[in-house]
């Protein structure tokens, strides 16, 4: 099917474009909103605006807006009108999500793309977070946590590319802290730097930290697509 990819530029959503193509999907566009901030429940908020380089990166096109209202509603009412627009430009035949856990998200998608008569393929959904953890390294994807905000999760997770052994490292801090291993309830958010879907990696040249002792977030301020990678 041509599917448009409802994307953040985290590692799930990313890794759903990944496993889409491998069952032989074709990903038309990348549908990115710009939330208003980062109370959004549908929405992801951190570094949005470097989809862009990303999308560039896939060598597939983005189409986006941005939200003037956290409300779930109105949030809706934009994915729709994004969607209707995929569907016109690009004769897409369904949405393809990152959603792993979220039923609030899913049925959300599911009544949006029903309205429009297209599908909606969730490869996540209802993964294992160790194991899904892990197989993002092992496809060899590149990712970094840029907020973090639960007990357990401290400033030196910020900008910290993921590795097998941090992999560990998560497993036994969410066991002991209570938080979702694959950061599902927004614990904290990730944004792909390198994968197998990337022509070029992305190089962050400049970046912000801010940390309030519980909630922390990694603001690039400035990146490029590393052509001599």
């Amino acid at each position: 099917m041509k599917l448009a990819s409802l994307f953040s530029g985290g590692k799930d959503s990313t890794y759903a474009i990944y496993l889409a193509e491998k069952q032989g999907h074709e990903i038309k566009c990348l549908l990115s909103i710009f939330p208003q901030s980062d109370e959004s429940h549908l929405l992801h908020h951190a570094n949005i605006q470097w989809t862009k380089l990303q999308s560039e990166s896939l060598k597939i096109p983005q189409l986006f807006i941005t939200s003037t209202s956290d409300n779930t509603d109105d949030e809706s009412l934009l994915i729709e009108d994004l969607l209707q627009r995929a569907k016109d430009k690009f004769k897409i035949d369904g949405l393809v999500h990152g959603g792993i856990k979220s039923k609030f998200q899913k049925e959300k998608f599911e009544s949006i793309c029903s309205k429009l008569n297209l599908k909606v393929i969730a490869p996540l959904w209802n993964s294992e977070p160790e194991h899904y953890m892990n197989e993002l390294i092992h496809s060899k994807f590149d990712f970094m946590m840029t907020t973090v905000s639960a007990d357990g999760l401290d400033d030196s997770w910020l900008g910290k590319i993921i590795t097998k052994s941090d992999i560990v490292s998560l497993k036994n801090l969410s066991e002991k802290f209570g938080f979702n291993l694959n950061f599902e309830g927004g614990e904290a958010e990730t944004f792909v730097v390198d994968c197998p879907l990337f022509t070029f990696p992305i190089k962050i040249n400049h970046f912000k930290k801010e940390w309030d002792e519980y909630r922390g977030r990694f603001e690039i301020v400035d990146a490029e697509l590393n052509n001599n990678a």
